[in-house]
Parts: C-alpha cells; structure tokens; sequence
C-alpha cells in the first residue's frame, strides 16, 4: 500500500491515480495536429471523466507549445478569451507590435497613436493572426457547457474564425442535456457538426491492476473490487480512496462507497430525470435480467412508447444498450438507489406520454 492517499473524491480535478483514456485522447489529438477537427466535445455521465480528458489533452498540447485558454461559460466569453490572451507574459511582445487598445473592454492599458477597438471580434481575429504569423497555436476549453446567451454568441464567433482559417481549437464538456440543447440551436451548425466523444466506462483490467499496485488487496479482490466500480471513474476513486483509507475493503467501506456514491453523483443524476424517465428506470431496475420485453411488460408499455426513453438513458450514460433486446445499468449499485428513491417518491407507475 502506497503512504500517501492515491485516490481522489474531488470533481473536476486531476486524481493523482488516473487511468488515461488513451484512444479518445489519440483521437482529439491527432485530429487537431493535421487539422481534421477544429472542436471536440466531451459527454457523460456526471463523475465519467469528462474534465479529467479534457485536462490530459490540453495539458498534452500545451508541453507541444500550444497556448490554452479555459473560458467560464458563465462569463463574457469573449472578453475573457481576449483578456486571458492579453495576460499571457509569453504573448505580450507579440500583441504589442500590434498596438491594439483594448481600453473599451478595460482590458490592458491606452495604446499611443492606436485607434480604439469596439469590435470583439475584430480585436480577437486580429490577435489569433498574429499568432498564426509564428506557427502559434490556441486551444480553448470549457468545462460543463449549457445553452447560455453568453455560449451562444461565443459558438457563432469561433466559427467565423474557424472559416477565417485561423489557429483556433475547441474542447468542451457537458452533461449530454445540455449539449443536446446547444447543438440544436438553429444557427449553432458548427457545433452539430462537431465530432463528440461519449465517454464509455474505463477497463475492469485496468483498475484492478491499479488497485493492487496501490493497495494491500490480493489480485482476487482488486478484481472483484474492479467489478464492484463498474468502470465509471468516480466509483473507481471513491472506492480506492476508502479502501486505502481503511487499509482494506470491509463491509464498513462497502457502506461509505454506497452512501457516497448516492450523495454526491447519483441524487444529482437522478433529479435531472423526468419523471417517466424515472419510472422507466424503475422498471429497469425492477427487472434484473435486462430483457426488454420483461421491463416493458411490467411497465404496461409497448415497444415503440418504451424506446424514447432507453435512447434518452443512453445518451445520459445511464443504461448500456449494446446487447440487442437487453439494458443494463452502467453505474454501481444504482438498481438499488432507483428503487429506494421511487419507493420515497412514490411516483405512479402509468408512463403518461414521450419525453
């Protein structure tokens, strides 16, 4: 067992103990060295590694020379990509050949003799040629990305300067609802168009070699362990990170894991449902053999009122479709948390109308 604590229980963050999705990695990369790609974006479930990819490929692009930029989709995105570019101590001699006044933004200072610039975009087109003229290249990220006015108008300009062949890049992350929403936006093309990355759960193999090289566990308990977590990356650290902290998988672990897994990920998951999708899940849950017909039976529904929502729980990384006439669960021990919620809930078994 290592001395310091491997694993992580933070969101969003770089874990110490990462298993690197090397394919989807691959892919974002190469695309964006031979200019096959200008913008990837990044579902799944909440706590599937979503963020942690993301950071692993910018931090990938910038050890190459590339500039990263990561935007607040809750800001002037805008005026933060200009502001952060105008920071960068690296870039500050290039941007100053360039006498641009930003003042009207309030970014940098009054520039002698320099006319004033209005236009955002102008200002921004100008600042990614100069980067363009020496070989530079930028990437920009965005974390957790929703339909925001703000996103909008961001989305419509990256893809002027996309046109404008300029050395910009773009990864963003989001809940499939959310990016759902954003790519269907009539004037939001590009983003259609985009390649996406669904982010499926990591190898069992994999995590059980990494829970015996890291904790004191026989090769059979990393893998029933390994089996335990499903492959979904939060599981995978709340589990090490506890087992770790107990030095050793104990029913009192197994309690925490559960408990942990509910209060931080799953009562999350669950309350972005509808409330057919809830019921849908129910049946599901209800049915441990998977098989279709069984769930729709006990759900009273036929196959064409049952299919909306198993395409809906698989765009959310919920349920796993991939054998044909069964479904099954992607995240640990989430049968029993449905149930028990719906028995709280009390909801009506009737599936009222599509989602």
């Amino acid at each position: 067992m290592t001395e310091k604590q491997p694993y992580s229980l933070m969101f969003g963050r770089e874990p110490k103990q990462m298993i690197s999705r090397i394919e989807q990695k691959n892919t974002i990369l190469n695309s964006f060295r031979d200019d096959a790609a200008q913008a990837y974006i990044i579902t799944g479930v909440r706590g599937s590694g979503k963020t942690v990819l993301m950071t692993d490929v910018s931090k990938y692009l910038q050890n190459e020379g590339w500039e990263v930029v990561e935007l607040n989709p809750e800001r002037d995105m805008l005026q933060s990509l200009a502001s952060k570019l105008n920071s960068k101590k690296n870039l500050a001699n290039i941007f100053k050949k360039l006498k641009l006044d930003l003042t009207f933004f309030n970014i940098g200072e009054e520039v002698a003799g320099s006319t004033v610039v209005t236009d955002i975009e102008i200002a921004l087109g100008e600042m990614l040629e100069a980067l363009k003229k020496r070989d530079k290249k930028l990437l920009i990220t965005i974390d957790e990305a929703v339909s925001s006015n703000s996103m909008k108008i961001f989305v419509n300009t990256f893809q002027i300067l996309a046109r404008q062949d300029l050395p910009v890049y773009l990864i963003m992350t989001g809940l499939y609802e959310n990016i759902y929403e954003l790519q269907n936006e009539k004037t939001l093309t590009f983003l259609y168009r985009a390649p996406k990355i669904e982010l499926a759960p990591l190898n069992i193999n994999t995590i059980k070699e990494n829970y015996k090289k890291n904790l004191d566990v026989t090769d059979e308990e990393a893998l029933n362990m390994a089996a335990l977590t499903k492959g979904y990356a939060f599981a995978f650290q709340v589990l090490g990170y506890f087992t770790w902290e107990q030095k050793g998988l104990t029913t009192e672990v197994y309690n925490i894991y559960r408990q942990y897994l509910e209060d931080y990920a799953y009562e999350k998951i669950w309350s972005a449902l509808s409330v057919n999708d809830k019921k849908v899940a129910y049946g599901i849950a209800k049915t441990p053999s998977g098989k279709i017909r069984t769930i729709r039976d006990f759900l009273g529904i036929d196959n064409n009122s049952f299919n909306p929502y198993r395409k809906r729980l698989i765009n959310k990384g919920i349920i796993d479709g991939q054998m044909y006439g069964y479904v099954k669960f992607t995240l640990p021990l989430f049968d029993d948390f449905v149930i028990g919620k719906y028995t709280v809930e009390n909801l009506s078994p009737t599936i009222t109308s599509h989602p």
